[in-house]
Parts: C-alpha cells; structure tokens; sequence
C-alpha cells in the first residue's frame, strides 16, 4: 500500500474510532458496522480518484457523490429510481426521516432504539465527518486540523453520554487522532533520509558528500515518541483545567449532567439544586419559590401527612457504591390525569391538595418541584413525563425561570401500624431498589445490621436508622464538612459523624439497601417559612436531600434523618398523635432559630410601589451557580482558569519558542574563528539554513550536495537575486569546511542566513508562514536529539552495571 493510501485508511479508521464514542447512545450498536462499511468505500474511491489523478475539488466531489449515492442504497431505496438515484423525492425522504430522528431523540432515553431516522442521524454524520478527515489530511495533506471534525464528533457524543466509561471512548477517539499523525509523520518522514548532523560533535561517523554525517533516525520511533507526547499532553492538559461543574450530587461524587437532545428525550444523571453546600453556606437566601395551598394552613398540610409541604424535584434511585443519581428512563408527553402513585393501596387515608407555586427569576432549573405525589399538573412550557420517579423535566432550554404552575396532589396520612404490616415487595421492585455494589465497604452494612438489632419488620429497621442518625448516633450537622467522593465516602461519614442533609440521605439510604428495604434519595426543598399573607417563601437555603423508602401498600415514604433539618413526618415517630388531629404545631424557622425577631421580613420592607418597579425587591442575593446570580466566578476560580490558559497557551507556543531557541544558539556561534572553530560555526549555520528552508516546506533531501542543495532551496524558494546569492555563499563555506584542509573564516554566514529566512518568509504564502512560525517542522529534530541522548545515558548507564559483572 502506498504511502498516500496508508494514510486514507489511517484517516478512515480515526473517523472510526471517534465514532465509538456513539455507541453508549444507541442499542443496538449494528449501526456503526454499517457505517464503517460505507466509510470503506468513500475512503476507496478518494484513493482510487487521487490515483488518476483528479483535481483535488473534484476529489472531494467524487467522495461526496460517492457518499449520497450509498446513502440513497441504504436509506431510501424505494423512492429512487433503479434504487441508488438521488432525484428530489429522495431528499424528500431524507427530510421525513430526519424529522422522524429528531422526534425519536425527544421520545425515547439513553440508550435509545436504533429507527430508521436515529439511524441516518449517525450514519449520515459519521460519514459527513469521514469526508472532512480524508478531505483535511488526505486530499489536502495536512493531518493536524483534520483533528477538529473527530473533536466535533467526540463532543456531541461525549456531552450526551453518561457514565464512568467516558475515558475509553476519549481513548478511543485519541488513538484514532494519533494514528492518523503517526501515518502522515510516517509518510513525511520516510522522505527525508538521513538529516544534517553537527560533525564537529567527538566520535561523529564519516561524512558523505554534500552531507554532514549522522545516522538516520528511524521514522516510525520519531513518529512514536510524538505520539506518546502528544497523548501525554491531551491527558494531562484537562486535568489542570479548573472544573467548573458542582453541586448537590457532585457532593457525593456524582457527575454533572442534563436533559439531553432536543424535546428532553433523556433523564440522566443532573445537578437538581446547583450548588447544595453553597446555597447553605449563603449568609444571605433568596427567595426560589412562593406558593399558596388549599390544604388548610399552608404550614400544616403537606406530603404524606406531615407537617410540611415538601417540594420534590428528582430521585436518585442508582447507586453503585460511589455516587447516587437518577436512572436514565423515557419521559413522554405529561398526561391530564398522572399515573396512581405505585404500590399506594386504598386502606391508606389520602386528600387532594391544590397547590399554587410562583418561582422567581433568580430560579432557573430544568426539573420541576412539586409536592408529592402529584396527581395532576397544569402548567405551560416544553415539559416531559417521567412515570418511574413522577418527575417533569424540561427540554429545549425550557427552565423554571418566572414559572407560575398549578399542582394538584395527593396528602398520603398512613399509619404506623400500616407500615408496620406492610407485605412483601413486589421482586422486580425489591430487586431493583435493594441493588448495592460489591464495592460497598462492608462497614456500611454491618452498622446497619447493628442499628436495627432486635426490629421486628422494615418499618422498625426505618424508624431505628432515622433516630440514630437524628438523635442517638451523635451526628452532627456542619455544611462546613467537606463531602467525600469513591466508595469510601459513605464509610467516612460513619466515622466522622459531621455532614448535612447529603450526607445522611446518602447514607440511610444505602443502609437499608443493604438490609433489604428498598430506598432512594430524593432532592427538593423543605417547606419553606410562612409569610404574613398566608403564602409560603421557599429560598435556596431551603434546598434538601431526604431517603424514601418503599413499603407495599403505601408507596415510596419519606423520612428525615438529618438534625435540625426539616420534620420527621407523623408515621415516622410510633408514639405521635393521629395525624388527621390539630395539633397545632408550628413549622420552625429553616435556620434552626425559634426566637422571635422585630425586623421586618423581605417582603414587608419593600412597598406596593416599590414592587411593581423592582420584581426583585426584597429578595436577596442571587446564589453563586443557580443560573439567576449577577456575580461571577470566585477569585480562585478565576485564578484557576487563567492559570489553566495558560498553562494551554504554553504548550502551544512551546514549538516556536523552542525553534527561536535553536536559531539563536545556532546563529551565536563564531564562524569567524579558526580551526574547528570555525567548522563548528559554519555547519551551525548550514543546519540552520536547512531548517528553515524546511519550516517553509522545502523538505530536506540526503542525497544533494551542499551546492545543489543550495540551488533547490533558491528556486522552490522563490529567492530574488540577493537572498540567492547569500545562499550560495554559504553552501561555498560548507564546502570549505568539508573538503579544504584548513577551512577559512566566514564572518558573515549568520548575517546570510538571516537574509536568507527573510526572503523564504518573503515569497511564502500566509498559512504558510504561520505554520512556519507556531508550528516549525523542523522541531522533529529536537525530538530525535532527546531520543538519542536518552538512548546514550541508557547504554553508559548499562555499561556502567554490567562492567563490574563482567570483570568478575
């Protein structure tokens, strides 16, 4: 296979391999076997063109009719006549199709079934990509941009992804970019031959004629040792890059994610409440959400028959040891009339609530809170369904932001004894919910097992773990704690016993878990604080996490296990009064403060008027990363981030900075001397002569005698007469330094090769003189210089070892 070809196939398979990265969104993954086969066929016919050869446009031309006619085969068959034609009923087709993937990416979640029109989504794009990367680095030749279409593709499919294989697919997609450089590294550098060396160095081997003397460096070591740069400097450049992600989840471990693809088709792994810990640190709140509800005193009705209206954003149900977070499940259209609450049976005593909820502009969040559970929702907006956790999601950019939304939900009042009597879950349920990984320390479940000892049924194992986290453990709450991250977090927090409201969900719920119950975290908020007008005032400090736990015949219960954070529901305390009787209490202040206050609240301080010219009056200030917020990035983030540019800018500059290096030492030497002096400063010169030659794209050539090298370099150069005359003194000087027996003084070859280099950057066009200025070429050579100065020190310092050995 010729070099040319190589190159196609290398660029071919890059495309491949970015394409990997696709298949975590799609089952099954029979589609990239196709797309790799249509990939081999336009990869065939740019070589076969460029073999003829055609101009290069109608190369590119030929690979992308090449690629219409394939897709017309496999796509549209039936609306084309003879079956491959594209006539205009078969972009007609296309359209419909595409419009049936773009719907098929709202309906469904990850991984999504493989239609027809996902299908030509991937097929289509990972062949566009496919011509754009035979286009840049084969057609074109230039293999370094045509990394920035497999970036493109590995984006989108990295930034729709979930889950802790994102690395395989970056390796995938890395390696495919490195064979590719590897390939056209090759197919350069096998062009070169042998390259100048420094002669004057002790123990150089004989020089040749018209070459000062050196081995050949092999191409293929060379290429390697850029490669394993290149990939050492991708993995380790993003891992000094400040993250900017964070949030409750991440508290624990979790990884930021979102509403994917258009019309909200996938529930993933998602930040909730931006910034939990933040929003409890604040020292000042602002106000979320304002709602009114129907059940009596806003402050004595709520879920389950507790004395508070929780605000439920999303559970966590997935956990693997490391992190909790939603599982990816389909959402559809919201119905008129939401599913009956699973496992809640008709013995248990439940009421509507009606509950009117107003959130601020400061709020801004793709998932909508909402009591649980609820029953019916009125509301307008792109919204989504998801059955499984009876959540609504946003998509297309729909958020929160000055919603005002009406939900109509059920206040579920069961009893102790119920719980208590509570059968068997249903085994698919148990299964899924009782799930917990190998991993898990077992320190963790032996606790639980310790906590619980001597409790009769579920209920009591419950109702054991929420007190001793609450109250007898001697847990303390401090947001102050910094959250662990791995398997061991939840160990940690056993151990330490300080946290917040993560820390104790994340942990009640993984313990019973690992006692059969099954159980997930929930995220929202707690009631809030009652205002003057009879409404209630949710602000970001106000954000929560809580364990629901299952029991047959109820449905998905809460409880509280963190102190001094909102109420432990009615069923949770064995000895309370009957929840359908008054008993008056009054919701506590969410700071924990029950101590009256003569200052007015926020929204007492501001007037009518003041209101309607400033909506914002009497809220205070917007939370750090809750999307409503004014202020920018905290001073170590922003030290971070500049740090990290540069850091980047460093590393692209190093190239030219280390050839501007090279030129100078180089240049500084003193041909005007005598002896090996003079000989040293002159083949300095030379070589820097060449280099530059070669970072203007006048690639070196072994076999050419000083003089005609000094030719070639004056005609492909496009010297006027001065720069070629200067060019030829200094191919004379070589000469000199290699055949006369005293070579003479050339005080001048610095001041020529300077002029030279200017009348090369003269006559050279812009891309390429940029190239020649970031990214020099001739910087190969340093990398082969290391190579071989390693090699040395390797085989002194082997001499060194085995000398005494052999002595003996």
């Amino acid at each position: 296979m010729s070099g040319r070809g190589r190159l196609a196939f290398c660029a071919a398979l890059a495309t491949l391999a970015a394409a990997c990265a696709l298949l975590p969104l799609v089952e099954p993954a029979a589609w990239l076997i196709q797309a790799a086969v249509l990939i081999g066929v336009q990869a065939g016919v740019g070589a076969a063109a460029r073999r003829i050869p055609l101009a290069r446009p109608l190369t590119v031309l030929a690979q992308a009719l090449t690629s219409l006619l394939l897709l017309t085969v496999v796509f549209a068959r039936s609306a084309a006549p003879a079956g491959f034609l594209p006539v205009p009923g078969v972009f007609t087709h296309f359209a419909a199709l595409f419009e049936q993937g773009v719907q098929d990416v709202s309906r469904y979640a990850i991984p999504a079934p493989l239609t027809d029109g996902i299908r030509l989504m991937l097929i289509g794009g990972v062949l566009l990509i496919g011509l754009l990367v035979d286009t840049v680095a084969v057609t074109y030749r230039s293999a370094a941009p045509a990394g920035l279409p497999l970036l493109a593709l590995y984006s989108v499919a990295a930034g729709l992804s979930v889950g802790g294989a994102r690395w395989l697919w970056f390796l995938c997609a890395a390696g495919g970019y490195l064979l590719l450089l590897l390939a056209e590294g090759r197919e350069r550098l096998s062009q070169w031959g042998r390259v100048f060396a420094d002669r004057s160095r002790p123990g150089a081997a004989p020089h040749q004629p018209g070459s000062v003397g050196g081995p050949a460096a092999a191409p293929v070591r060379t290429g390697r040792r850029i490669g394993v740069l290149a990939l050492g400097v991708s993995l380790l450049v993003p891992t000094a890059l400040p993250s900017l992600s964070g949030g409750l989840l991440d508290e624990m471990g979790t990884g930021a994610g979102g509403v994917r693809g258009q019309g909200g088709g996938t529930v993933s792994a998602v930040n909730p409440v931006v910034a939990l810990k933040n929003s409890l640190d604040q020292p000042q709140d602002r106000t979320a959400l304002v709602y009114r509800t129907d059940g009596g005193d806003s402050g004595d009705s709520g879920d389950n028959g507790d004395s508070g209206l929780y605000l439920r954003i999303v559970a966590l149900d997935r956990f693997d040891g490391a992190q909790w977070k939603p599982s990816e499940r389909r959402i559809g259209e919201i119905p008129d009339q939401l599913p009956a609450p699973r496992g809640l049976g008709p013995e248990v005593r439940t009421s509507t609530v009606r509950t009117t909820i107003q959130a601020s502009d400061a709020y801004a969040q793709d998932w909508l809170p909402m009591p649980f559970p609820a029953d019916r929702v009125r509301l307008e907006g792109k919204w989504r369904f998801e059955p499984e956790g009876r959540t609504l999601v946003g998509y297309d950019k729909q958020t929160t932001r000055g919603l005002r939304y009406t939900v109509e939900s059920l206040q579920v009042r069961p009893t102790a004894e119920q719980l208590r009597n509570a059968p068997d879950p249903p085994p698919a349920l148990e299964r899924e919910y009782t799930a917990i990984p190998g991993t898990l320390p077992d320190v963790v479940s032996r606790t639980a097992r310790q906590v619980t000892r001597g409790a009769a049924n579920d209920y009591e194992r419950a109702v054991r773990l929420q007190d001793w986290f609450a109250d007898e453990g001697g847990f303390v709450y401090d947001t102050e704690v910094e959250a662990g991250t791995g398997v061991n977090a939840i160990s940690d927090f056993l151990r330490q016993k300080e946290g917040f409201c993560v820390h104790f969900s994340f942990a009640m719920a993984s313990m019973a878990r690992t006692l059969g119950v099954p159980a997930r975290v929930a995220v929202g908020f707690t009631p809030g604080t009652a205002r003057g007008n009879g409404a209630m005032e949710v602000g970001f400090q106000d954000a929560h996490a809580w364990p629901e736990l299952y029991f047959e015949g109820v449905g998905w219960t809460r409880f509280e296990p963190t102190p001094t954070r909102g109420t432990t529901p009615p069923y949770a305390r064995p000895d309370a009064p009957d929840p359908d009787r008054d008993s008056g209490e009054v919701l506590p202040d969410r700071n924990g403060n029950d101590e009256p206050t003569v200052a007015p609240s926020p929204s007492q301080e501001c007037t009518a008027q003041q209101k309607r010219s400033d909506p914002e009056c009497g809220l205070a200030a917007p939370l750090p990363g809750s999307g409503g917020s004014a202020e920018g990035p905290s001073t170590a983030a922003l030290v971070g981030i500049g740090g990290a540019a540069l850091l980047l800018l460093a590393l692209l500059l190093l190239p030219m900075l280390l050839r501007r290096r090279r030129r100078s030492r180089r240049l500084r030497s003193r041909p005007g001397g005598t002896g090996p002096e003079a000989a040293e400063g002159v083949l300095a010169a030379w070589q820097e002569l060449l280099d530059t030659g070669w970072d203007y794209g006048i690639v070196p050539e072994d076999s050419a005698t000083p003089r005609t090298a000094a030719e070639r370099l004056a005609r492909v150069g496009e010297l006027q007469p001065p720069e070629a005359e200067a060019v030829q003194r200094i191919a004379l000087a070589v000469e000199q330094v290699l055949y006369a027996p005293e070579p003479r003084p050339a005080p001048g070859i610095a001041r020529d090769v300077q002029q030279v280099r200017a009348g090369l950057r003269a006559a050279a066009p812009r891309t390429l003189r940029v190239r020649a200025l970031l990214l020099p070429p001739s910087t190969g050579r340093l990398l082969r210089a290391a190579g071989h100065r390693g090699r040395t020190l390797r085989d002194r310092w082997i001499r060194a070892v085995r000398g005494p050995r052999t002595a003996e």
